[in-house]
């Protein structure tokens, strides 16, 4: 098959989807499922209605999408097998507060992974067009392609994680001394974490609404609150709710607890902003030492090289 012929026919193979997706959109073929038309009602008794209608609208969303759900479950294990348990991507998507499905994320990968193959594809034909490229050459290009897209997703929803973890960490002092400054006044921890969350803007505030949400349907405010900081396993925020748990167990004075824990936070940030400004203290030597250094060196050796060599 010539390149021409391949291009050609990977064209066709994408209008093809494309019109198909169009024809799933109309009402008759692109309409609701039975199941999801009643699951709004039942949300309370069942947790297969709840998980359905947390899937967000496009997955799946048309006809191929629905056509190729059991190919992408049984490539979704695979990929499972391949990469490790679902354990880490689970906590990673708990930890940047996403709320897709472990399953709708590996199927993502699959389509990432699918189109870093196409692009590979397509980079080798344009090669072999231009220049005298083996066939061998062309595989493993196709492959690294197809690997760096299956690989990609997993990296930016690390990256994501990390990132939103930094923000929780810098709000909870914060949050700590509105929630003492909200009990010194008189008010329940309860009602402290209620006001947080409904005025809240940051991460913090939205996970503080997430378990007001699990305390209103009935989940103990120490086990919300255990549940909150075992997900997101950051350390500071384990030892915040081990303290805050311990005094509602004990009936210690929550403000004192609170006020401490908001002072050890900010002291731990302090020790942490000292610890990476000292590790990209070396980082910082390398323009310093490859960069400006030879320049200066330059400038400061040429002008007397040209007056030595315009002297003889």
């Amino acid at each position: 098959m010539s390149p021409t012929l391949a291009m050609a026919a990977a064209l066709g193979v994408l209008l093809g989807l494309g019109l198909w997706t169009l024809v799933a959109l109309l009402p008759r073929i692109g309409a609701d499922r039975l199941t999801e038309r009643i699951a709004p009602y039942v949300l309370d008794v069942s947790s297969e209605a709840r998980e359905l209608r947390a899937r967000r609208g496009g997955e799946p969303g048309s006809l191929i999408a629905e056509l190729l759900a059991p190919f992408l479950q049984r490539m979704g294990s695979g990929v499972t097998a391949l990469l490790g348990g679902d354990a880490t991507v689970e906590r990673r998507l708990r930890q940047s507060g996403s709320a897709i499905t472990v399953a709708a994320f590996r199927a993502r990968q699959l389509l990432w992974a699918a189109g870093g193959a196409a692009l590979g594809i397509l980079a080798a034909l344009v090669l072999a067009r231009s220049a005298a490229v083996s066939p061998p050459v062309m595989v493993v290009l196709a492959v690294a392609a197809a690997a760096s897209g299956l690989l990609l997703p997993e990296q930016l929803l690390a990256r994501r994680a990390r990132a939103r973890l930094r923000r929780i960490a810098d709000e909870l002092p914060t949050v700590l001394e509105f929630l003492s400054l909200a009990l010194a006044a008189g008010e329940t921890v309860r009602d402290a974490l209620r006001r947080v969350a409904r005025i809240g803007s940051g991460d913090l505030a939205a996970e503080l609404g997430h378990v007001m949400t699990d305390v209103e349907v009935g989940v103990p405010l120490t086990d919300a609150l255990q549940r909150c900081a075992s997900t997101l396993e950051l350390p500071a925020l384990s030892r915040v709710v081990e303290q805050l748990v311990t005094a509602l167990d004990r009936g210690s004075p929550l403000v004192e607890v609170l006020r401490a824990q908001a002072q050890d936070s900010r002291d731990d940030a302090k020790r942490q902003l000292i610890e990476s400004a000292g590790r990209k203290e070396v980082a910082m030597l390398v323009p310093l030492v490859f960069l400006i250094l030879p320049v200066t060196v330059v400038f400061a050796l040429f002008p007397a090289t040209l007056v030595l060599e315009l002297g003889f």
